[in-house]
Parts: structure tokens; C-alpha cells; sequence
């Protein structure tokens, strides 16, 4: 019973391949747009370029935080040095920041993409506001 076993021939190597890190560093990018969503439950960056295709993206749910961790300062900074290191690869010097939402992860996001050297050109807030608001209560009938 148990598990079968494969058994390869010693003649055949394995292929030394580059890591999808290194296949994506042949697009040069030195200007980009960093999108930070944050949410009161998660906080999603994504890096574009200047025409908006997306180029990699990353979440705190993604980094390993759960439950009520993903909504912290700390995991979203810990998402934005990740893929300040990922965005060095490419060749990434400057960032125009847009950020949307309301969670407290929004500054920290953005500070952990800086703390490894990229420089920031603009920072412009689109969060959404409703400009009429929910409907109100009815009037009780007694």
C-alpha cells in the first residue's frame, strides 16, 4: 500500500531554470504608479506602469497575516517592502502613489515601499465619498 516511487535515471539533470523574478526583469521599468488600497480588514498594493498594465501586486493576506492581523500598519508595510524589492528587480527609481480606502494601513504602505530607496513624485487620495449619502430612516407609524 503506501506511496509509489518514482524512480529517475541518473544521466538526466535537473533544469536550472530562472525564477519567474528573474524572467520578469527583462521589462525595464524606471517610472511607475503605486496603487494602495486598504480596507479596515486588508490592505492590497499594486504597481503598474505609466499606462496602467499591472506589473505585480501583493496583500497582506498574501504575506501570511490572518484574521484581524491583515488590517494592521505592520503587515501593510511588511507588503510594501516586499514588493519594493520585487519593483528593484525591474529597475524601478520613481512612483506617482494613489491610495484609496480608509484602513489604517494606508501611510504605513507607502513607507515601507520608500525605505527601500525608490523615490515618491506624487501622492493623491481617490478615495471614494458618497456626495448624497444613504437613504434615511423612514418616519415610525404609531
Amino acid at each position: 500500500m503506501g506511496k509509489k516511487r518514482i524512480v529517475t535515471t541518473e544521466g538526466a539533470e535537473k533544469s536550472d531554470k530562472p525564477k519567474a523574478d528573474a524572467v520578469s526583469s527583462k521589462k525595464r521599468v524606471d517610472k511607475g504608479i503605486l496603487h494602495v488600497q486598504s480596507t479596515y480588514n486588508n490592505t492590497k498594493v499594486m504597481l503598474t506602469d505609466m499606462s496602467g498594465n499591472a506589473l505585480m501586486w501583493g496583500s497582506a493576506g498574501g504575506a501570511g497575516f490572518r484574521g484581524a492581523k491583515k488590517g494592521t500598519p505592520f503587515a501593510a508595510a511588511k507588503v510594501g517592502e516586499v514588493l519594493a524589492l520585487k519593483a528593484q528587480n525591474i529597475g524601478l527609481k520613481e512612483i506617482d502613489v494613489i491610495v484609496k480606502g480608509v484602513g489604517s494601513g494606508r501611510e504605513s504602505a507607502i513607507r515601507g515601499f520608500i525605505s527601500k530607496g525608490v523615490t515618491i513624485s506624487s501622492i493623491k487620495d481617490e478615495t471614494p465619498v458618497p456626495f448624497n449619502g444613504p437613504k434615511p430612516k423612514k418616519p415610525r407609524r404609531v
